[in-house]
């Protein structure tokens, strides 16, 4: 079952259950791929819904930064109901000695030194490494490899 037909599933299971936050939060899943179908006349695959996903994942994790500083809890829990739902459809995630495992394979391969070298060594991980490990971390681990 491909993630897109799982995401169809769980929308309806959520229908019958009366579930509505979680409904809530698949729709806006559903519409943001379709948005993107819709926008670049494409069929998405998984690979590029698990990148819609990370966006939407990145975005829940901003505002809950932005909520909690202004003390809106309310807001925080809506936002946390609606990562646990998101981050639900992510593949198994790197740990975190993977990641740096593979940066600094990547770094070798590339013969990259020095922090010049970022925007290649970025290049070539965010292809590998997609919707398998968070960007941010895989960021640290290039700047990292880089450095040392």
């Amino acid at each position: 079952m491909s993630l897109k037909e799982r995401i169809t599933e769980d929308m309806k299971t959520a229908m019958r259950a009366k579930d509505s936050e979680r409904l809530g939060t698949i729709r806006l899943l559903q519409s943001a791929m379709k948005q993107k179908e819709v926008d670049e006349r494409i069929t998405l695959d998984d690979a590029a819904i698990v990148s819609i996903l990370d966006k939407m994942i990145k975005q829940r994790k901003d505002s809950i930064a932005a909520f909690e500083l202004a003390a809106r809890q309310d807001l925080v829990d809506k936002e946390k109901a609606e990562l646990s739902v998101l981050s639900a459809y992510l593949p198994e995630r790197l740990s975190a000695q993977e990641v740096t495992d593979a940066v600094k394979a990547i770094v070798a391969e590339l013969g990259a030194s020095g922090p010049g070298d970022m925007g290649k060594v970025m290049g070539a991980v965010k292809t590998r490494l997609a919707g398998k490990a968070d960007m941010g971390a895989v960021s640290a681990a290039v700047k990292a490899a880089l450095a040392g």
